[in-house]
């Protein structure tokens, strides 16, 4: 089940690749997305708010492990495009070894330190107990979403990503079964809530690497002089660590603003925790195909072809601009209907309130397409760190104006969602206008990365 994509039609490889992607974390998202719709009908606004500002600091979190196994399947994709087998095999190991570290060493520092964590997001006192009861539950997880992406970022970075969506599929099933039964029947709480989300996720993770295992041993079998290399080890690094950077950057100004968003009261955060899942339903597919671009620019990278890199960059962001104002039409018309999917019509100010975020919000989806797009470009091209500055551009912005803005009595809490598509606005100019200005430059060096790996590895 491997695709190979530096081949054929370009734009028919890009989507064909990226629809299973896109697939795969819409599921991934019901997990998130059935807490919250059952919580909110079963338990009430307060337990959703709970939720909800949990599930920005879990998000934060898991990010860290997001961004490593995004940053090694760029590596793993220029091994792939080079044909670099040994070469492929080695970075496998390093990154499983780093990741595994990562996950167990966050997992102790997590427990230890929940009450501080709860605390520094200004949880209100009425909502710490349920917030800390979710918290403890939903962090167990963690060793199963290490396993999901870093198995999933292999195989999508082999042209594989069917596998990773059926994966999924069966563990967003699968919770939202035991949302139900958890909660609704078991009577459980929020805790029975993060315990089927914690139960999936162990689901997809041991799933998959079964999966991986059995279909391609070639891969995972430790062969004579394939072994634990510091080299490997520092070239994954030098991949992930501003990858993994940029994920936390922009996750920790989400967290930021949550923290913001819960000294308005609990009305606020009930209409923030469901806005913000409809948010990122709504945008997903456009940071899922970035990322699919991310790996189609690394493969052709790889395999020295700048002239199909170039038509790709020109194809991708004509589609994600085109995808995310259809998008931005439907959230602005039906903002409250989808609203009232998560919390009781009764509660007519939480749904107001989520109404005015996701029609500001949802009118410049094309801005943050645009920004994925360059996310996974600079990316692929071995300029992590222009992604990171971007990162920085647009969540120093939101944040910056989030806490300055809600200060003025006329905006009040307006200004925090005014403040996100300001910063994504400035993020692309950047962006585009860098591109723009060292597009020669950016594709020589991106072939001539790929001949001086060749030659070092003797490939």
């Amino acid at each position: 089940m491997e695709r190979s994509l530096i081949r054929g039609p370009v734009m028919t490889s890009l989507v064909r690749f990226a629809i299973p992607m896109i697939l795969g974390d819409l599921l991934q998202q019901c997990y998130n997305i059935a807490d919250t719709l059952i919580v909110g009908q079963f338990l009430g606004a307060n337990a959703l708010a709970a939720v909800g500002s949990a599930f920005s600091l879990m998000t934060f979190l898991t990010s860290i492990l997001l961004g490593l196994a995004m940053g090694s399947g760029t590596v793993f994709s220029i091994r792939f495009g080079q044909k670099d087998t040994s070469g492929l095999k080695e970075g496998i190991l390093a990154s499983f070894a780093l990741l595994g570290v990562v996950a167990v060493v966050m997992n102790v520092i997590i427990f230890a330190g929940i009450d501080w964590i709860i605390w520094a997001l200004r949880t209100p006192a009425s909502l710490s107990g349920m917030m800390r009861e979710y918290l403890i539950v939903i962090f167990a997880g963690i060793i199963g979403i290490f396993l999901y992406n870093f198995f999933a970022s292999l195989l999508r970075s082999l042209g594989n990503s069917v596998v990773p969506l059926v994966f999924l599929a069966i563990s967003a099933i699968l919770n939202i079964g035991l949302d139900l039964l958890f909660v609704a029947v078991f009577h459980r709480g929020v805790a029975g809530a993060a315990e089927a989300t914690v139960i999936s996720q162990y689901v997809s993770g041991i799933g998959i690497a079964i999966y991986t295992k059995i279909k391609f041993p070639e891969l995972v079998r430790l062969d004579k002089g394939v072994r634990l290399r510091m080299e490997r080890i520092k070239e994954i690094a030098s991949y992930s660590a501003l990858t993994c950077m940029q994920q936390s950057i922009m996750n920790l100004g989400i967290l930021a603003v949550q923290g913001l968003v819960n000294s308005f009261g609990t009305t606020i955060m009930a209409a923030f925790a469901a806005g913000v899942k409809i948010d990122a339903f709504a945008y997903l597919p456009v940071q899922d195909f970035g990322n699919a671009f991310s790996i189609f620019v690394a493969q052709n990278s790889g395999a020295k072809k700048p002239d199909r890199i170039k038509k790709g960059i020109r194809l991708a962001f004509l589609t994600s601009i085109i995808f995310s104002l259809a998008v931005s039409l439907c959230v602005f018309i039906f903002a409250k209907p989808l609203m009232s999917m998560f919390i009781d019509a009764g509660e007519r100010e939480v749904i107001s309130q989520g109404v005015g975020y996701l029609r500001i919000e949802g009118t410049f989806y094309f801005m943050i397409g645009i920004l994925f797009l360059l996310y996974g470009l600079y990316r692929a091209l071995g300029r992590p760190g222009m992604s990171v500055i971007l990162t920085v551009v647009s969540l120093g912005t939101r944040v910056g104006l989030a806490y300055g803005l809600s200060a003025i009595p006329a905006l009040g809490v307006m200004g925090i969602w005014w403040s996100v598509p300001i910063g994504w606005f400035l993020a692309d100019v950047l962006g585009l206008g860098y591109y723009l200005f060292h597009r020669k430059k950016l594709l020589a060096r991106s072939s001539d990365q790929s001949n001086t790996r060749q030659q070092a590895d003797g490939v």
